[in-house]
C-alpha cells in the first residue's frame, strides 16, 4: 500500500508541508509506504487547454507535474495539501488539479483510491479550498477521508498546535484503514467518467 502526500505550497518546509509530512508519518506507522511530493522549487505549469490528451491519453507538457501524475496513479491514497492564498488553493494546487484531466477523463484511473485534504490559512478561505478538493475527490470516484483545516501564519507555527498535528497523524492512519477496507465505487457507474455531460460528449 502506498500513500502519496502532495504539498502544494511554494514554501519549502512551510506549515502545509509539515502537516502533510505528519499525516504520512501516521500512515507509515500503520504499515504504509509513503511518499512526499512538494511543489516548492518545482516546475509546475498550468493546463494550456490544448485537449491533445483526449487523443493521446497523455499531457504533452514536459514538467514536474508528470512526476505527480505518475505518483497519483501508483498510490492507493492521496493527501492533497494546500495553504490558502487569496481565499483559495494555491496556483500550483489548481494547476495539478487541472493537469490530472489527462489521466481522469478516460478510464477513471483515480477510482477507488482514497483522498484526504489538508488546508492551512492565516485567515479566511479554508472551506472554499476544502470544498473544491472534496468535489474533485467525489467526481473521480475516490473514497473521501477526513479533512484538516488549520490556522497558522508564521513558518513553523503549526508545530506548536498539538491538536492539529495529532489530527494530521490520525488522518494518515485513517487513509490506511480506508484503503484496507476494500471500498469500491460501483463498477456499473465507473465508466461514466467526470459527470454526465462528459460521458455523453465523449462516449464514455
Amino acid at each position: 500500500m502506498k500513500i502519496l502526500g502532495l504539498s502544494c505550497s511554494p514554501r519549502k518546509g512551510g506549515n502545509t508541508e509539515t502537516l502533510v509530512a505528519e499525516a504520512l508519518d501516521g500512515a507509515r506507522s500503520d504499515g504504509a509506504e509513503v511518499e512526499l511530493f512538494s511543489v516548492a522549487g518545482k516546475d509546475i505549469r498550468g493546463c494550456d487547454g490544448c485537449q491533445a490528451c483526449l487523443k493521446t491519453g497523455e499531457c504533452h507538457i514536459d514538467d514536474d507535474v508528470q512526476e505527480v501524475l505518475k505518483g497519483m496513479l501508483e498510490a492507493d491514497g492521496i493527501i492533497f495539501g494546500t495553504p490558502i492564498y487569496f481565499y483559495g488553493m494555491t496556483a500550483q494546487a489548481k494547476a495539478i488539479m487541472d493537469r490530472t484531466y489527462s489521466i481522469c477523463l478516460r478510464g477513471a484511473q483515480l477510482s477507488n483510491k482514497v483522498g484526504g485534504i489538508i488546508a492551512v490559512a492565516g485567515g479566511v478561505g479554508l472551506m472554499d479550498a476544502i470544498k473544491d478538493w472534496y468535489f474533485y475527490i467525489v467526481i473521480n470516484h475516490m473514497a473521501p477521508a477526513s479533512y484538516i483545516g488549520a490556522y497558522a501564519s508564521e513558518r513553523g507555527a503549526i508545530k506548536e498546535k498539538k491538536r492539529e498535528m495529532k489530527m494530521a497523524w490520525e488522518l494518515g492512519r485513517q487513509m490506511v484503514q480506508l484503503v484496507d477496507s476494500g471500498w469500491r465505487f460501483p463498477e456499473e457507474f465507473t465508466k461514466r467518467g467526470l459527470g454526465a455531460y462528459v460521458a455523453k460528449k465523449y462516449g464514455l
